[in-house]
């Protein structure tokens, strides 16, 4: 896909997360469900799409480490973390401003569909893989489309960005304490 064609992708999947719509499409790492982060009706879609339980929050993607200011505290030993692992394949855990949340999972993806996607949508996206709980990541829309196919929560629609280089879905790193912990050893490894 060009450019040209990436950017009217990426502003028809920001009209449809506008319209509480979950959508397939390839990341950095697997092919992820994205739906509007603060639309609750269709983050709800993601959790019965996935069959995932409410019990485990969903990551978000934002588009760079001044959304994720505006979403989480993040001090300067943090942004500075941020900053070396950003835009990529990490995820960080670190103490929410949002109400009713302790803590926030965001990562800045390395993707530039994404990062179109994000720039129209002008909000946190869910983060989350494009898979039913407990079974393998997808590396292409078609694989995603597979493992949906007879569940009774389906997306709304499908962006095929063709199969996706293998990948490890995102490390995750816990930014909460004195020192960074990791979560899930994922696509980046942390030292």
């Amino acid at each position: 896909m060009n450019k040209m064609g990436q950017e009217q992708a990426a502003e028809k999947a920001a009209e449809l997360l506008s319209q509480g719509k979950v959508l397939v499409a390839p990341t950095d790492t697997v092919y992820g469900l994205l739906a509007d982060a603060s639309n609750e009706g269709a983050v709800a879609q993601v959790f019965a799409i996935k069959g995932r339980s409410r019990e485990k929050e969903l990551p978000l993607f934002v588009q760079d480490i001044a959304a994720a200011e505006e979403l989480a505290e993040v001090s300067r030993q943090q942004r500075k973390f941020l900053e070396s692992v950003w835009p990529g394949k990490v995820t960080v855990v670190l103490k929410s401003k949002v109400l009713g949340k302790e803590t926030i999972g965001l990562r800045v993806p390395d993707f530039p569909f994404l990062s179109l996607v994000l720039g129209v949508a002008r909000g946190p996206v869910t983060g989350t893989s494009a898979n039913v709980s407990g079974m393998a990541s997808a590396s292409s829309a078609r694989e995603a489309v597979w493992q949906f196919k007879n569940q009774e929560h389906q997306p709304d629609a499908v962006f095929d960005g063709g199969e996706l280089p293998p990948s490890l879905s995102s490390t995750v790193v816990d930014l909460t304490g004195d020192k960074p912990k990791i979560l899930r050893k994922g696509a980046v490894e942390i030292v």
